[in-house]
């Protein structure tokens, strides 16, 4: 209690709110009475560091709350109205490029969902399979490539591996 008003005014400065700062030290008091007993040979001195940092943190997490704020309202109605469009967009990509895949040799799409789906590395997957990683390396371009390809080209256009260009 006898470090309360020094705490305050640091957090006061920090923050620039009285009230906020009288909040945060009452919190850190709550914290330090919730804790197991810790032995601090300068009592005053930690607790002001632990205001100052309780301060810190808070200006933190009020800057992302107000990055958050802005961000949403900059969301505006046009751009909601587009939304489902633009979720149906996607969902056409996505068909597109799981069309794509399946017309990938099996042991390319393998490769791919092992990677990509699964996480594996590829020194993992040439292990598995019994390949070299530089193989591995070629199967992930070639199936990297068809999906790029399924979204740029219209799905009518999607190459077939062995077909000429």
């Amino acid at each position: 209690m006898a470090q309360r008003a020094r705490m305050e005014a640091l957090v006061s400065r920090r923050v620039g709110c009285r009230a906020t700062a009288s909040d945060l030290v009452q919190e850190l008091f709550l914290r330090f009475w919730r804790r197991p007993e810790v032995k601090v040979e300068a009592l005053d001195t930690y607790l002001l560091r632990c205001a100052g940092n309780l301060a810190i943190d808070h200006l933190r997490s009020q800057g992302s709350r107000e990055r958050l704020a802005e961000t949403a309202q900059g969301w505006d109605q046009e751009a909601l109205a587009q939304a489902p469009e633009h979720a149906l967009e996607v969902e056409h990509d996505l068909q597109r490029i799981e069309a794509a895949l399946r017309a990938l040799p099996e042991r390319t799409q393998q490769i791919f969902l092992l990677n990509r789906i699964h996480g594996c590395t590829y020194a993992d997957i040439a292990k598995a399979m019994q390949v070299s990683q530089s193989a591995v390396e070629k199967h992930m371009m070639r199936a990297l490539e068809a999906c790029k390809a399924s979204v740029v080209e219209p799905a009518s256009s999607i190459r077939r591996p062995g077909s000429p260009r």
